[in-house]
């Protein structure tokens, strides 16, 4: 037992060395770059899922071992790990900073509920919409921690409001039958008296009972948490609709997450002739995307917990009802709290949709973008210069004056304070998902040199014989799959190499497998641990996680579809899915030893 014990403290150190002495025997049987490089693939990967050691840490492992195998020069690997990526990324992380700095984030969100009503069903589409608009732009953890707050505590007006209306019906109830007692006692007399004494205690027992039997519901519950049953529903409904939203949002843009910008540069660099893939094309197929999926979860969540009344959904006119008032209420003077909107709030917008119009502008496809002016350099200027462009300005921009107080007392200004800071921008930085991106890149790299890429394409080939649909349906259902027990960006960062090859080796435009693919990486909603959108909103203790698993279920299998959906209908005509591109090469068929 003790042994046990022992094994179950150091699991992640045995797992380390088993893993790298297990699998050693492929490298040293079989003497080939191939299956030197396939040693490396299954050791990342192994980590990556297992999280054995911090993602970042095992992102460096492929600049440890591919110069060891001689399969890259150490000079090639460190390459890999700071690319075009990394500068949108910078760009992006510096709008994030000054939205968040400032408040702008919490003022859209609550001006977007506002707009949408208090209606139960409005309310949660309302809280839908605001975080999948703010997941667009930044980080879906970011966007789920900064919403989570203004949700519970709607949430928990809205049920104190409830208890305080029953509990004013109640003692008009009580008043008005103690009158009826009093009409009595005045006509019967004094015999009819007696009994009423009797009686007028019952009236204050039953009310006991009744208030009883409420405290005892919500304190079976969680903790003086909730009065009914539908109330504790209620705020699952809420809470998983911001975790769920956060993350069909960031599908919308290259910007959106981690996994899209991920796949982006590793296609950009697979395939460098093909200038299909930018911020607008993105937008234009992903967001039809985002909206049928986000309007389907909306209806599958509500129909889950509180069911889906579409004939009250909809009736206008309608008196609200004292939950409704009490929710209104709570987001008005959340509102009120920010005040008017100040300069900072006003210039981080203007800039905000600045930084968007340039990347929609840039090269729009169906006419000539603002990248034409640099015509005699084609290819030069990405969505990543737009990116560095006005992220510098967050330095530059002054935010407001920063004064001191002579010695005779009076104030002169010494200097100004930009809208962001480079410590404030520092601790927003996700350094370590830079880092497991250029991993994810250096391995790539790797696979690509060595030959292994090929042989993995060439294994694959006899899937060509199904059907074109049921491949994308496989491989989107894989990467649903590993990605509920594996992070996102590790999930994408070890399948590219395998489906972009197969791909090439069936002749089918890679778009067709790696855009469904792609996306279904995000489609991590069943665990608390899928992801950190659903880790925050799990902390808030209102969700079991059989709750995540039924509702996450339900959205996934909706995601699917969705994608399928579109992959089939507008997005095959938009990138010519039909036919296999100029630009994607044909495997030439090798064998590993």
């Amino acid at each position: 037992m003790k042994l046990l014990s022992y094994i179950l403290a150091y699991r992640q150190f045995l797992l380390v060395v088993f893993s790298v002495l297990v699998l050693l025997p492929l490298p040293l049987v079989l003497h080939a770059k191939e299956a030197e490089c396939a040693y490396v693939l299954f050791v990342v990967a192994i980590f990556w899922i297992t999280e054995a050691l911090p993602l970042s840490v095992t992102a460096l492992l492929p600049g440890l071992m591919f110069p060891m195998f001689g399969i890259m020069r150490s000079t090639h690997v460190a390459s890999a790990y700071f690319k075009d990526f990394h500068l949108l990324l910078i760009g992006v992380i510096c709008l994030a900073t000054s939205i968040e700095k400032w408040n702008l984030h919490k003022r859209i969100a609550l001006r977007m509920v506002m707009m949408v009503g208090v209606n139960p069903a409005r309310l949660t589409l309302g809280f839908m919409s605001s975080t999948a608009l703010l997941s667009m732009w930044l980080s879906n953890t970011s966007t789920t921690a900064m919403v989570m707050p203004i949700v519970e505590a709607v949430a928990q007006q809205i049920i104190r409001a409830e208890a305080e209306a029953e509990a004013t019906q109640m003692t008009y109830y009580n008043e008005s039958a103690n009158r009826v007692l009093e009409v009595d006692e005045t006509v019967i007399g004094q015999e009819t008296n007696k009994k009423k004494e009797k009686t007028k205690p019952k009236y204050s027992n039953d009310a006991e009972k009744v208030s009883s039997k409420m405290d005892m519901e919500k304190n079976s519950i969680t903790g003086a948490k909730y009065r009914s049953k539908k109330d504790h529903m209620m705020c699952k409904l809420m809470c998983l609709s911001i975790a769920y939203s956060s993350t069909i949002g960031g599908l919308t843009t290259t910007t959106g997450t981690s996994t899209n910008l991920i796949f982006t540069e590793h296609f950009n660099t697979r395939y460098p002739d093909c200038d299909c893939l930018n911020f607008g094309s993105w937008f234009l197929f992903s967001f039809p995307i985002a909206i049928i999926l986000l309007l389907l979860s909306w209806i599958w969540l509500q129909w889950l917990f509180l069911g889906f009344n579409f004939k009250e959904l909809f009736k206008c006119g309608k008196t609200k009802t004292v939950k409704e008032k009490a929710c209104a209420e709570v987001i008005k003077q959340e509102y009120k709290k920010l005040g008017p909107m100040r300069y900072q709030e006003i210039v981080t917008l203007i800039l905000f949709i600045i930084m968007a119009l340039l990347w929609f502008s840039r090269d729009p496809g169906f006419v000539s973008g603002w990248s034409e002016l640099f015509s005699e350099n084609p290819g030069f200027v990405t969505d990543s210069t737009v990116a560095l462009i006005v992220g510098l300005l967050f330095f530059i921009i002054p935010a407001k004056t920063l004064t001191k107080t002579t010695p005779t007392g009076e104030t002169v200004a010494f200097g100004y304070s930009p809208l962001i800071t480079w410590k404030e921008f520092q601790s927003f930085m996700p350094w370590d998902i830079a880092i497991l991106v250029g991993g994810g890149f250096a391995l790539a790299d790797g696979c690509e040199v060595s030959g292994l890429s090929k042989w993995i394409g060439n294994k694959l080939s006899p899937l060509g014989s199904l059907p074109v649909w049921l491949i994308i349906l496989i491989s989107s259902l894989m990467v649903t799959s590993l990605t509920e027990v594996a992070s996102n960006p590790a999930t994408i960062t070890i399948l590219f190499p395998i489906l972009a090859p197969l791909s090439e080796a069936i002749h089918v435009n890679p778009l067709h497998i790696l855009l469904p693919s792609t996306l279904c990486t995000s489609f991590a909603f069943l665990l608390p641990v899928a992801n950190p959108p659903n880790a925050i909103v799990f902390s808030y203790g209102h969700l079991k996680v059989i709750d995540m698993v039924k509702a996450g279920l339900g959205v996934n299998i909706l995601g699917v579809a969705v994608v399928m959906l579109g992959m089939f209908t507008w997005i095959e005509p938009m990138f010519d899915l039909n036919t296999y591109p100029s630009w994607a090469p044909a495997i030439v068929n090798d064998t590993m030893p």
